[in-house]
């Protein structure tokens, strides 16, 4: 009894901010606009949004491997590092996430514009301006800066807890450094690396600030598709079933990363 009235606030809080939400969702995603009535030509238009549905999901998926091959070796080394010097390096980690996510944006457009900071060094050297700006890559660099310490921290956090014997265990069998990176230390941060995938490619595939700011028409994201439907376009009813779609995919895209973790885990450190 004590249990389940110590869980009724977070019970609550899933209720009010979780289950009613999708329910709303839920109600525009399957009405029509104009009388209300029940109705699939919302989820019917999905075909006229698929290449922007596969090309949200490529840049993400893009961009959550960089943060990986980034990422991984960042939190390998914070991890190995003295306690006090880990303390201050995961501060550095941690500290563009207190500037606004608006802010640190723009600055990356100041960057990249035709006449920013690095095409005005460029131009100084009698250098013909660069396109950083308004292509899929400048999309790629956005989200990379932006999401690289949700990469960061759940595999320093993984990596920290390797019990060290299982190390020293390895090297009195002969491994070399490599095989123990790849037989003992990679297995163990398996979860690691699927929380950082996840908490990556979930906020990227959804984005649309990043792709208005640093892309082009030619980069229009699923975000901000779903983005003009409750706003110019006024249209929440294929709003939500956009949003529908896309957290459908969003489910299946864990669920299938999830199931490799989990496979993975089965036969974790075979020295």
């Amino acid at each position: 009894m004590k249990s389940r009235f110590l869980s009724g606030p977070y019970v609550l809080w899933m209720v009010l901010f979780t289950l009613i939400p999708l329910g709303v969702v839920f109600y525009y995603a399957f009405t029509d606009s104009v009388t209300g009535a029940f109705t699939l030509a919302n989820l019917g238009s999905m075909v006229n949004y698929w290449p922007i549905f596969l090309r949200s999901i490529w840049l993400s998926i893009f961009a959550t491997v960089i943060c990986l091959i980034i990422g991984y070796p960042v939190a390998y080394f914070i991890a190995h590092c003295k306690p006090t010097t880990q303390r201050l390096l995961q501060m550095l980690v941690m500290l563009p996430m207190c500037m606004s996510f608006l802010l640190r944006t723009l600055a990356w457009v100041a960057l990249l514009e035709d006449t920013g900071i690095i095409n005005n060094v460029v131009m100084s050297l009698g250098l013909e301006s660069l396109p950083l700006i308004r292509n899929n890559g400048a999309v790629i660099l956005g989200m990379v800066y932006n999401y690289l310490p949700y990469m960061i921290l759940p595999l320093y956090t993984v990596l920290m807890k390797i019990d060290n014997r299982l190390v020293e265990a390895a090297q009195d069998l002969g491994c070399n450094s490599r095989q123990i990176f790849s037989k003992v230390t990679l297995p163990l941060s398996i979860p690691g690396i699927v929380s950082g995938i996840t908490m990556v490619f979930v906020p990227a595939v959804s984005t649309f600030y990043i792709s208005q700011k640093l892309g082009s028409p030619d980069t229009i994201l699923i975000g901000d598709v779903i983005e003009m439907q409750f706003k110019s376009a006024y249209n929440p009813n294929l709003g939500a079933a956009l949003s529908l779609v896309l957290m459908v995919l969003i489910f299946i895209c864990v669920g299938i990363m999830n199931r490799f973790s989990d496979e993975d885990e089965e036969g974790m450190v075979t020295v």
